[in-house]
């Protein structure tokens, strides 16, 4: 069974992927052909996800959700993979996007 907000979050999965792509590219030299394709690759899913899931939701909750879902798995990737900073500001931030995305979920 097709679920449009299973769709979306798959979007904003690979809107993780392409920021994670380009710092790749900066720290791991030797492969960065190789991580640009997979950034630009990100991008094609991760618009292609969202095309499909805005067939059957609204466009302002898609693209909330879509960014939403992209700016806390970046977000996570960097606090847990490349030690960005961690502050209470910053996680008050994260928590307020999240909740903005639940809000937009229970409201479609």
């Amino acid at each position: 069974m097709y679920s449009p907000w299973l769709t979306l979050v798959i979007a904003g999965l690979f809107e993780v992927g392409w920021p994670l792509g380009f710092k790749l590219a900066h720290t791991v030299g030797a492969q960065r052909t190789a991580f640009i394709a997979f950034a630009v690759i990100s991008m094609v899913l991760s618009g292609y996800f969202l095309y499909l899931a805005q067939k059957h939701l609204p466009i302002g909750t898609a693209y909330a959700v879509w960014t939403g879902v992209g700016t806390i798995g970046t977000f996570a990737v960097g606090v847990l993979f490349f030690h960005d900073v961690v502050s209470l500001l910053r996680i008050l931030g994260v928590t307020l996007i999240l909740g903005g995305v639940i809000v937009l979920k229970l409201s479609a």
